[in-house]
């Protein structure tokens, strides 16, 4: 029997130079939330290449503003492609998603960048620039390793789906809508930034705004008014213990080392309008940390009901009770367990090609997956190329090999999970689903 795991690494050890170009020139769209559609043609004129099945379409809003998940900014997504891309297989196998984000966050302060943030610059084996890391080098990964195996002559029984999607950086409209266009499949993985770690788990997260009220008065008669930024005080004091008991029940080891697993961060406070007034609004925004096997609603809830219990501490609050709204992004939790099959699957692989077992953690941030796991009910994965310390920060970068490493291992695994159609003598060969 043909050693397919071996033509594998052959074929990928032999087209390192032009896989690196591919990623040149990816990284060289500036391909932030509205701009993708550039970045999105090269990956199309990739994938016809390799004859896949390609399907591309622009989200509608009107068919994503209802799903309880679905958050985004935007009137619409004109001009910003998501693109499905399927290997189909001959039947019989497992079937994969393999899921990747090609929306960046913007480059910010260009006079912190060594390597100018779209000039892919390649240096020490480190391919710079902003989405090299998250998540353009996980997504050529994915698509060498289908590559890898369409050119190796290699025939799959389940089918493949890679997905380019949009939106993942204000949270996972583009994969909502591969979801809800009909895409499922047996397991699914992501390869996000995680240093080739096995992120089995991830917190969720949602942004919060609350409003404290005052009553306004003189500065000078302070003592005849109620000041919102005093009051805004106990308001944050009740949300650290809030923290505190969420966090208290987190006993997964997977989170060992992590000092709050799910945090609660008050990112910005806004109140006041003059020095010699006393303040009657005070606005505290926020990011909500969702434990992995926690529903985003039952979160919510418990959340609303604590700031509810504020007039238990101070009648104040019995009247003027504090406002919440959830706003801007939103990230789903999710999780697999550790003997899952595709956990196994893809273990087995890295264990194999690498020599040693893999780390296994929790993520601290959320991805795409846990819409995966929440809404089909799917395993999912989150392993892939690159460090998250440098994803977001000036002079991003990803290590080329670790990518090739990634690519080899993923698409091994592929031929694990969708099985191999053998070719035997007597035999058409299949190609496209057809005998030829």
């Amino acid at each position: 029997m043909k050693d397919y795991k071996k033509s594998i690494q052959d074929y990928i050890n032999n087209n390192k130079d032009k896989t690196i170009k591919l990623l040149e020139r990816l990284v060289k769209e500036d391909s932030i939330s509205g701009n993708e559609s550039k970045a999105q043609a090269i990956v199309v004129e990739k994938l016809r290449e390799l004859d896949l099945d390609l399907d591309i379409w622009e989200p509608a809003i009107e068919e994503l503003k209802d799903h309880p998940y679905f958050i985004s900014a935007r009137e619409n997504f004109n001009g910003s492609p998501n693109i499905v891309a399927t290997l189909k297989g001959t039947s019989g196998g497992k079937s994969m998603i393999l899921n990747g984000h090609i929306d960046v966050v913007p480059e910010g302060n260009i006079q912190q960048w060594t390597y100018p943030p779209y000039g892919a610059i390649v240096k020490d084996n480190k391919l710079y620039g902003r989405g090299a890391t998250d998540m353009k080098g996980g997504n050529v990964a994915l698509i060498l390793a289908i590559e890898a195996i369409k050119q190796s002559g290699i025939t799959l029984k389940g089918d493949v789906h890679f997905q380019s999607v949009i939106e993942e950086e204000s949270g996972g409209a583009g994969t909502l809508a591969a979801i809800l266009r009909g895409y499922k499949a047996d397991g699914v993985i992501i390869p996000e930034p995680t240093n080739m770690k096995f992120f089995i788990k991830q917190q969720g997260s949602m942004w919060f705004r609350l409003k404290v009220k005052g009553k306004v008065a003189h500065g000078g008669t302070r003592y005849e008014g109620v000041s919102a930024i005093e009051k805004s005080l106990l308001v944050i004091q009740q949300i650290q213990k809030l923290e505190q008991l969420r966090n208290d029940r987190i006993d997964d080891p997977l989170y060992d080392g992590v000092p709050i697993p799910i945090p609660i961060n008050i990112g910005t406070i806004n109140g006041g309008t003059w020095p010699s007034s006393v303040s009657d609004l005070v606005t505290l925004e926020g990011r909500y940390g969702v434990a992995p096997n926690e529903k985003m609603e039952d979160a919510k809830k418990e959340f609303e009901r604590w700031i509810e219990n504020l007039g238990n501490l101070d009648e104040w609050f019995l009247d003027h009770p504090v406002e919440v709204e959830w706003f801007g992004a939103r990230w789903v939790p999710g999780s697999v367990e550790a003997d899952n099959e595709l956990v196994k699957t893809l273990l087995h692989n890295y264990h194999h090609i690498t020599e040693q077992k893999p780390i296994i953690e929790a993520a601290p941030w959320g991805t795409d997956g846990g819409l995966f796991t929440q809404v089909l009910d799917i395993p999912m994965i989150v392993f892939g190329p690159g460090e998250t310390k440098v994803a977001h920060y000036p002079d991003e970068f990803i290590d080329l090999d670790q990518m090739f490493l990634a690519a080899e291992i993923i698409a091994c695994t592929l031929i694990d999970w969708c099985k191999v159609q053998e070719q035997h003598e007597g035999e058409g060969v299949y190609e496209n689903e057809k005998v030829l």
